[in-house]
């Protein structure tokens, strides 16, 4: 059993580290993504630079590198109900590792907030609908978008705890949450010193 979760441990890792913000960009409008706006292959800065609608493929897709390989575990490794939840919540961990520090592209990757979305859609959809809100209301009321991730993020460990959920999936959702943090450190940065850019409509 060890030995395929190694395995699988691996194989959520490699597909994480697939840039498909970087892929997308090139192929649709030979545009090398990194070198443009803040630099970073998620979807925020592929809509500002393609468009809406290239934006929300590349949340998609960096949405299902999380969620595909924690439902794949849960069907091949789970036993007890904890047991399966840890395995899924170190599956999902190692997706999003591979979209922060893509092997694919120089150990580079992107903040993670999609990705972990996914991981937490498969493990408790309720706790991202809560935390979903959380990022929309502080969108609408300030216009950051890195703000709202940060907040949302920092929220999920809260949200499984009233849950239910294990004390494994609980601080493991918050090393989670400290690594998209410091992946917004930049962002932090900016809003402390009150030039981060605002969310504005952007083109289809």
């Amino acid at each position: 059993m060890w030995t395929l979760f190694i395995v699988l441990l691996i194989a959520a890792y490699l597909l994480g580290s697939i840039p498909f913000g970087l892929l997308i960009s090139q192929k649709a409008v030979k545009l090398d993504i990194t070198k443009t706006g803040s630099g970073n292959i998620g979807a925020t800065n592929v809509a500002r630079a393609l468009g809406l609608k290239w934006g929300i493929i590349t949340l998609l897709v960096d949405t299902l590198k999380g969620f595909i390989p924690v439902v794949f575990v849960q069907y091949l490794l789970g036993s007890s109900a904890e047991i399966n939840e840890a395995l899924k919540g170190m599956i999902g961990l190692a997706a999003l590792l591979g979209h922060q520090f893509s092997a694919y592209n120089s150990f580079r990757g992107g903040k993670g907030v999609a990705t972990c979305l996914g991981v937490f859609l498969a493990i408790s959809p309720i706790s991202c609908l809560f935390c979903g809100m959380i990022f929309f209301i502080l969108v609408s009321l300030w216009r950051y978008i890195s703000l709202g991730s940060i907040v949302a993020s920092l929220s999920m460990p809260i949200c499984l705890y009233f849950i239910g959920h294990s004390t494994f999936i609980i601080i493991l959702s918050l090393i989670i949450s400290l690594l998209i943090t410091f992946k917004h450190r930049e962002n932090i940065q900016r809003l402390i010193q009150g030039n981060e850019r605002r969310w504005q409509k952007v083109k289809l």
